[in-house]
């Protein structure tokens, strides 16, 4: 059984949609950072960040496999129950009838607006994942002549989504620091790109250099 202090930081925990998200994935096989991140098309930041907290809280543990790469794993199943109890209030009187199905009609309306907004959401996520996987197919065909390997094309994909610092692409490959920054260095010259402070980002836009 948990204290009350422990279950409201679980729930604390919980309350964040993506987090349930990442937990969702989690429970039909371990992930490493990359994979979460475009599965469910958060940032890798945000990704690492959800990770670590649940990490710290021995929600979800980790393991390296034979290519360094760090998988995340469910260390317990969560299950949480909500029972609602209704003492002896008092019983409310029945609203007249034309007020109930005025309300019933709003409320119907309403549903149907919510409906309709959402086909369109639908539709045009739809539409954007489509574009997605074009650029993806022509990432990965240009790819193959400018970068070195499929791990410098992981550090562009995570570096699109936002800047991140040395250690959150550490985090994100599961590689140590000496190889990612040996990478960093080849895609900035390449000018691809592009260091500012502790942070690095993608230049833009690319400029073929000069040999």
């Amino acid at each position: 059984m948990l204290e009350s202090t422990e279950t409201s930081r679980i729930l604390d925990i919980l309350g964040n949609r993506n987090r349930r998200r990442i937990l969702d994935l989690l429970r039909q096989k371990p992930c490493f950072v990359t994979e979460i991140s475009e599965r469910l098309m958060i940032s890798p930041k945000a990704v690492i960040e959800h990770l670590q907290l649940m990490e710290q809280e021995q929600i979800l543990s980790s393991f390296h496999d034979d290519r360094r790469r760090k998988y995340y794993c469910l260390t317990q199943e969560i299950r949480i129950d909500v029972h609602l109890s209704h003492g002896d209030d008092p019983v409310l009187p029945i609203p007249p009838a034309e007020s109930l199905e005025g309300k019933y009609l709003v409320s119907l309306y309403t549903l149907a607006r919510m409906l309709k907004a959402r086909d369109r959401l639908i539709t045009n996520l739809e539409m954007i994942e489509r574009e997605i996987d074009v650029k993806m197919n022509d990432i990965a065909r240009y790819s193959h002549d400018l970068l070195a390997n499929e791990t410098e094309m992981d550090l562009v994909l995570a570096l699109a989504h936002c800047r991140l610092t040395l250690r959150d692409l550490e985090e994100y490959t599961g590689l140590d620091a000496e190889p990612v920054e040996r990478m960093l260095r080849d895609l900035i010259i390449k000018g691809i790109v592009e260091q500012n402070g502790n942070e690095y980002m993608l230049r833009g836009p690319y400029v073929k250099q000069s040999l």
